[in-house]
């Protein structure tokens, strides 16, 4: 597995030419292609399942297809779906999309992400319908969105620090997985980034504050930026499963500086022990 994992990332990290202001870089940057393509499945064709403790969603498809994708979306619709998690038919989406963190992302990287998306190849994949218990319904998240969202961090004051935020809580939405959560779904943000025992798909998600002993703490800096390009632990043993993932396909595309401006965010934050 550590090996397949080190020769795959190191691949993908070769091709990885995208500007970091075009819709490629953000595509990889904001992690689309995990979530939403099913294992040898066709890339972005939904479906991938997602079991949380309000019920099983499934990913949908956001390709280009005009009748099962994002095909006949306006660039706004896009955006709004994208930052505000409001459908084009005005409903609203279950916050496993992770938009509360998209929210934070700017309307121009948005509109790039969108332009992108709509020159991948259209599949004919229909979406298949979230399973979940009979009192979760789409009415009740219209008042979850106006009521318990949670608010962001106050944004750092230098530049790097600034980069290593956007990358790390918009794009990366890292804290989706990271943070755990209230009964209501909302993220604690007095264990931001602490760690939790109920992942997406079950797994236990790491303590990511500078905790010496729980987190990230006894890590280098520059051990930090390798993991985030090779998955390569400092151990020498490698990331696995939904990080693997990560890696794989989002921050092993990032340049050099921007994995760097995560790993100057990720050590500036209060360090937290798990859970």
């Amino acid at each position: 597995m550590k090996h397949r994992c080190a020769i795959v990332v190191l691949l993908l990290s070769a091709c990885a030419t995208a500007g970091t202001d075009d819709g490629e870089y953000i595509f990889h940057a904001a992690g689309c292609l995990a979530c939403h393509t099913v294992e040898d499945g066709e890339p972005l064709a939904g479906g991938r399942r997602f079991e949380t403790p309000f019920g099983i969603f499934y990913a949908p498809n956001i390709t280009p297809h005009a009748q099962h994708g994002i095909g006949r979306w306006t660039r706004e619709q896009f955006i709004a779906a994208l930052k505000h998690g409001v459908a084009p038919d005005g409903r609203a989406y279950f916050p496993v999309f992770p938009y509360p963190s998209y929210r934070l992302m700017h309307d121009d990287d948005a509109g790039k992400l969108y332009d992108y998306l709509m020159n991948r190849p259209a599949v004919a994949e229909p979406n298949r319908p979230h399973e979940l218990p009979w009192w979760l319904s789409d009415w009740m998240i219209k008042p979850w969105q106006w009521w318990l969202q949670d608010e962001p961090p106050a944004p750092p004051g230098d530049a790097t620090l600034t980069r290593g935020r956007y990358l790390v809580d918009a794009l990366g939405h890292c804290g989706e997985c990271h943070t755990p959560r209230d009964w209501a779904g909302v993220k604690d943000r007095t264990r931001y980034l602490g760690g939790t025992n109920e992942g997406p798909e079950g797994e236990n998600i790491p303590n990511i504050t500078p905790h010496r002993d729980d987190g990230i703490g006894k890590w280098r800096a520059d051990d930090l930026a390798y993991y985030l390009e090779t998955g390569e632990l400092p151990d020498g043993d490698y990331a696995g499963s939904l990080m693997a993932e990560v890696i794989d396909n989002s921050t092993s595309h990032l340049t050099q500086q921007d994995r760097e401006a995560m790993v100057v965010y990720l050590r500036s934050i209060e360090a937290l022990p798990d859970p």
